[in-house]
């Protein structure tokens, strides 16, 4: 097992960092000096690695704020047209490197700590993940916006400021516990709070008319928000966006006379109520549950970021704090708001009420301004992920805004008599409000209705959505529907995460694919370039090698570093289907088993990813994989030949270290069920091969690199239709293969449970009699394309030939590709790719805050 690569080693590269200027290097140690001196008050005799940390934040963080407030000030200057990104979630993680490297004092940063005996390593592993999202689209949420301050976009993300993110994942004997994530103990260096912005938000009261026939929302319960601004640094441009998440205060004045109940005390501790609001994320994925809280924040989170827009649109015009423009027509000139999914689709309503009641505007008027600044993106066709809240919840929450959906819905449905007639079943399909059982708000229907572009995340889901699930709506308005594969963001996932393989590109092609990920197609010259097949492998095993070090120190399991890295990462659930992948491990047991002297190419499989607390099936398909592993990994039988790892908390950091040590991706959901997937992108940018359905984005995956560089097997989004619509019955399966009889049977008869047979019952009885997701219908395609896989990695050459083939094929699938498309054919801006001024002797001009 070779060494892994120093850091000291890798500054000798050539390196897309930049060398370290000396002036550079002397200004960061003694900036870093200043603040552990008066920032973290510490001398160097007593501060610890955290203390480190945040001196070195704070000194990276100083390099920031010149450029944040320069670049707000650009855009209050030019009043632009400016993007607001709603989203309950933004998975950002770590900040200190991201931020080092896109302000390009990376190469200063590191050798100012070596210089000073510090090793930046360990103090960047001091850094909490900013954790406040569940997977793929709080981790899109947090790449957009890298990706908008890399193009210079006027551009704002809005979120809650969460107490605690998602949850911390343990696993004890076998199975998955979850910790809070109390990611804020230690303070949060990148965050600063503007409590001069604070905004009051409503809930509860009712609705009474004004004098002047108008409606007015009275007797309400106050619940303040705080802002909170995070700096979004663009790479290499001087642009510094804000993205500003919001916490909950109880107000200063108690709704109690408290000099005659004597209640004083116990009105400050029930001040907590009130902030409960941004207390925790829910750790539900792909899963509507209804709940109360939930829907107060959305609510809270939509009812201050519009106040915030409303009044940045009203007070930005050249050189006046006045409020200047009343003129609201104006507005879709100015604004754009972006829905991440119907979570913040309130906003409709709310900026209707805004419009109506507190601007006084017509209704038509109120409408034609929401439905030009809306657009809605949608994340999922699973039925069980959509949002439908019940009315009596609406009622009593929020009264005005039930008023104003029945409203927009009555007119709605005018519309649809206009061009069907009295077609009961068609006003049924494109009604918002559903009538049968309780009756409930469908979100989705809402969000199409008010917004004027609808657009799924990838090309086979958006056409899926167009096709199924909101078919009714597409034939209705077929000129909203838009597609928007998704991207990643290539500075983390490639620049941040495998530093070495992003010196071997430049070297090639130069250090400008960062903002142009499509010129990675020039690789293909060297595809079959012996010595860069060598060098690309030679990256690939020493990525490999640190990941080993680092799960034998977490797991005390010892790897094979030259055995085959076959990993699956994402959260646990039915649909993404670990449970193929765990019967392909069994299937794999029982052949080394059967004949143990038998060629066989190692393998580590490796499953991570969280499972929402309250998702019985998904912990089950956990404990499972974990009760595998412990019988797999203590057969001296197998050897080294097959290990099976779970990775404990998969969390944004963790995927940093994961991505440019795989060799096998593991993309296997039944076809039409993943809207995109990102994950498979990391994993491709970073020269790991696909295993995969025709699923989301793999389909376009498999288009830009070509078939014959991707492992595709199993059944396409036509063949699964037809096998539900004959009847799926997995006994034909079970009964047909061998191989999978017994593979099922070991589970049901208890083989990994000793002492408990029953243990699995419900997984088998779930994959025998009522799997949704058909599993054992792509058993034997997976099988047979695992096989594939494997003697493919045996053949070193043409494996590096398809690793490169996919790294130069990822150009498509950096969100810097994405949100121009969102830009130019949705929020009517133009990315720009001009750098602003370098802020250099800015301190002595006028400067404005960064709100």
């Amino acid at each position: 097992m070779s060494a892994p690569v120093t850091d000291k080693e890798k500054r000798k590269q050539i390196s897309v960092r930049g060398i370290a200027q000396v002036e550079n290097v002397a200004n960061v140690k003694k900036s870093f000096n200043r603040h552990l001196h008066y920032t973290i008050i510490k001398d160097r005799h007593v501060a610890t690695k955290r203390d480190y940390y945040f001196s070195l934040a704070n000194v990276v963080k100083d390099h920031l704020v010149s450029r944040w407030i320069r670049t707000q000030q650009h855009y209050y200057e030019t009043d632009p047209k400016r993007v607001y990104y709603l989203s309950l979630e933004f998975y950002m993680g770590r900040s200190l490197t991201n931020t080092m490297i896109n302000l390009g004092i990376q190469g200063a940063c590191d050798e100012a700590m070596y210089q000073l005996g510090l090793d930046i390593e360990e103090m960047e592993e001091m850094e909490a993940d900013a954790g406040l999202g569940n997977g793929g689209l709080g981790r899109l949420a947090a790449c957009f916006l890298d990706s908008m301050a890399t193009l210079a976009m006027p551009s704002y993300g809005y979120g809650i400021r969460y107490e605690y993110g998602i949850f911390s994942q343990k696993i004890d004997n076998c199975e998955q516990c979850e910790e809070p994530d109390d990611w804020l103990r230690f303070g949060n260096p990148w965050e600063k709070a503007r409590p001069e912005y604070t905004v009051p938000v409503h809930f509860y009261g009712n609705v009474v008319y004004t004098a002047e026939g108008g409606r007015k929302w009275v007797n309400t319960e106050v619940v303040l928000a705080m802002p909170y601004d995070n700096p979004i640094p663009g790479y290499g441009n001087n642009v510094c966006n804000t993205l500003r998440l919001w916490s909950a205060k109880s107000p200063l004045s108690f709704n109690l006379k408290v000099f005659n109940t004597g209640d004083y005390i116990q009105s400050v501790l029930d001040r907590n109520i009130a902030e409960n609001i941004s207390r925790v994320l829910y750790p539900n994925d792909n899963m509507f549950e209804g709940k109360e809280l939930r829907l107060k924040q959305e609510y809270f989170l939509c009812a201050a970021t519009l106040n915030d827009v409303v009044r940045r649109f009203k007070a930005s015009k050249f050189g006046s704090r006045e409020v200047a423009r009343t003129n609201f027509d104006l507005m879709p000139d100015k604004v754009a708001i972006q829905l991440n999914d119907t979570h913040p689709a309130m906003a409709i309503p709310e900026l209707m009420r805004i419009l109506l009641d507190d601007e006084h505007l017509a209704w038509d008027q109120a409408w034609t301004v929401t439905t030009k600044c809306c657009a809605y993106t949608n994340h999922t066709i699973l039925p069980e992920a959509l949002e439908r809240w019940p009315v009596t919840m609406l009622q009593e929450l929020l009264p005005r805004h039930l008023e104003i959906i029945y409203h927009i819905n009555h007119l709605h449905m005018e519309q649809v008599k206009a061009k069907y007639g009295d077609d009961a079943e068609k006003l049924k399909q494109l009604s918002c409000i559903e009538e049968d059982g309780e009756k409930r708000v469908n979100m989705a229907h809402l969000a199409i209705i008010g917004s004027h572009t609808v657009n799924g995340v990838a090309f086979i889901h958006s056409e899926l959505i167009k096709k199924s699930l909101f078919k009714p709506f597409f034939e209705y308005c077929p000129e909203k529907f838009q597609n928007k594969t998704n991207g990643i963001t290539p500075r983390r996932w490639l620049l941040l995460c495998n530093p070495m393989l992003a010196d071997l590109i430049s070297e090639k092609i130069g250090d400008d694919w960062p903002v142009h990920l499509d010129q990675l197609t020039q690789l293909k010259e060297w595809a079959e370039d012996p010595k860069f097949q060598d060098e690309v492998m030679k990256v690939k095993q020493n990525n490999k090698n640190k990941l080993a070090a680092y799960l034998k120190e977490q797991t005390d399991i010892d790897i094979n570093p030259s055995s085959l890295f076959d990993i699956q990462v994402k959260r646990i659930h039915e649909y993404k289907r670990q449970l193929l992948n765990i019967l392909h491990i069994i299937t794999l047991y029982n052949r080394i088993k059967k004949n143990p002297s038998a060629p066989f190419t190692p393998r580590t499989v490796m499953i991570g990813g969280k499972a929402a607390p309250g998702y019985y099936m998904a912990k089950q398909i956990i404990k499972l994989f974990n009760r595998v592993g412990a019988v797999v990994n203590a057969d001296p039988m197998v050897g080294d030949k097959l290990k099976v790892v779970f990775l404990e908390n998969y969390r944004v950091t963790l995927a940093e270290k994961i991505m440019p040590a795989a060799d096998l991706s593991e993309q296997i959901s039944t076809a039409g069920t993943e809207a995109s997937g990102t994950g498979n992108m990391k994993f491709m940018l970073n020269g790991g091969l696909t295993i995969g359905t025709l699923d989301g984005a793999n389909v376009e995956m498999a288009e830009e690199m070509g078939n014959e560089n991707i492992f595709i097997f199993g059944m396409t989004v036509d063949d699964v239709e037809a096998v539900q619509a004959k009847g799926y019955n997995a006994y034909d399966y079970y009964n047909e293969s061998p191989e999978l009889k017994q593979v099922i049977d070991m589970i049901k008869d208890g083989f990994f449970t000793p002492g408990n047979n029953d243990e699995f019952k419900d997984v088998v009885d779930l994959l025998l009699n009522n799997d949704r997701f058909l599993t054992l219908a792509d058993y034997k395609a997976y099988i047979a394309a695992q096989d594939d896989v494997s003697a493919t990695y045996n053949n070193t050459t043409k494996w590096a030939e398809m690793a490169i083939h996919n790294i130069a094929s990822s150009g498509k699938f950096s969100s810097d590709r994405t949100i121009a498309e969102y830009a130019r054919e949705i929020w009517g801006m133009e990315p720009n790719y001009e750098k602003l001024p370098d802020p250099h002797g800015l301190m002595g001009s006028k400067e404005n805050s960064p709100e």
